[in-house]
């Protein structure tokens, strides 16, 4: 062979060669949130550890949709496929789950986690990585805005009512009953439980009601007993309990047990099953709670969800199951109207909801991501839930 001849053949090898590695790079280089037929959906929830049934019975609310929306044949005719992660309902490990899914995994959205701590500790890895993520239950108002800047974490939404709001409402409704004077206990470890306690006692104040004593608990201990003593010897009218169901039940069970009467008034962290379980439904006598939605709502929308549930799960959805649902739908719907699962695209649909149809009520988005919706007032009777008042959105 001539030379000339060597040198136009090696310039056709390494022109092929070129053009495949080319082809090879094209086909790893996939956007965020696409892989072949699929739309890839991350879950960040907290499916042990100490609020494990939230975060397992949100996720089968979640999956129950994704699943019906795939029999459906899926968004767009691209079916999804959810990557799901457990976060041990650890602040660290929900970061490290969301960066999995992020940086690895490639998803285009992210649901999840649950409380609001976990959720605090991933907001801004959203808005660096620009990857949309919706919480269904958090409800610290810090979730949607840095409370240092002002500004709104373009990235990050939610399906649930803010603290703000609980809080007020919690507030509205004992001094409506007649209460005078409360004492309130926070978790002393826990953002949610103490943002509910300042925004209860501001609303409580306002409204001409003394609190008497504000005492702060270790959810981990299991013998209140020393600070309800000195509760008891406050006589308050109404105990304000805002914290999450295991704590809840051991405090309200040790508080009977010492003879304390007065009413309880918690959020809506006291809504699981596990509740009684704890506290025993005599105990949970003159006990009321903020809430989401009750599945005894006649609504066609909501008894559509409580069947489907408990045919699946076999049995009835608590708020954060309905939350979590809502979750889902809103997530699908926000891809369906932006016809991409680019994140941007997501995130910008996302924004511009309004008018959303979901289980736990109507509602828009507001400018902070926020839903605009109502709240429901909770009455426990011998252990059974039953809706004793509404309060309209503010």
């Amino acid at each position: 062979m001539g030379k000339s001849r060597w040198l136009k053949g090696l310039g056709v090898v390494l022109s092929l060669a070129l053009l495949a590695g080319c082809s090879g790079q094209s086909k790893e280089a996939k956007a965020p949130g696409q892989a072949g037929d699929e739309i890839l959906i991350g879950a960040n929830f907290e499916l042990s550890g100490d609020v494990a049934t939230y975060g397992t019975s949100s996720l089968n609310s979640a999956m129950l949709y994704f699943d019906e929306v795939n029999a459906k044949g899926g968004i767009n005719g691209k079916k999804i496929k959810v990557i799901k992660y457990d976060n041990k309902s650890d602040k660290a490990e929900s970061l490290s789950v969301v960066t999995r899914l992020v940086t690895q995994d490639k998803v285009s959205a992210v649901i999840g986690p649950v409380t609001s701590g976990n959720t605090l500790s991933v907001v801004s890895f959203a808005d660096d990585k620009k990857v949309p993520v919706i919480t269904p239950t958090a409800t610290n108002p810090d979730v949607t805005v840095d409370p240092k800047t002002g500004k709104v974490h373009e990235y990050v939404f939610r399906t649930c009512f803010l603290d703000s709001f609980q809080g007020k409402a919690a507030a509205e409704f004992a001094l409506k009953k007649g209460a005078k004077n409360a004492v309130i206990l926070v978790s002393q470890a826990d953002e949610y439980s103490k943002g509910l306690g300042k925004f209860f006692k501001e609303a409580f104040t306002a409204g001409g009601g003394v609190i008497v004593s504000e005492e702060a608990f270790d959810k981990n201990d299991n013998d209140y007993r020393a600070i309800l003593t000195k509760v008891k010897g406050k006589n308050p009218d109404v105990i304000y309990l805002p914290a999450y169901y295991e704590a809840v039940g051991k405090i309200v069970k040790q508080a009977r047990g010492l003879g304390i009467t007065a009413t309880f008034v918690g959020s809506d962290g006291w809504d699981s099953p596990k509740l009684v379980e704890v506290a025993g439904k005599d105990n949970l006598n003159n006990c009321f709670f903020t809430n989401h939605y009750t599945p005894e709502d006649p609504d066609p929308a909501v008894q559509a969800f409580v069947k489907a549930y408990k045919e699946k799960y076999g049995q009835v959805p608590d708020a954060l199951d309905a939350l979590a649902y809502d979750g889902a739908r809103l997530l699908v719907d926000a891809i369906q109207r932006a016809g991409s699962a680019e994140p941007e695209k997501i995130k910008e649909a996302l924004a511009a909801t309004k008018d959303f149809p979901a289980v736990t009520g109507t509602f828009t988005l507001n400018e902070n991501h926020d839903p605009v919706k109502d709240i429901v007032i909770v009455e426990l009777k011998e252990g059974v839930q039953t809706v004793n008042a509404k309060i309209k959105a503010q």
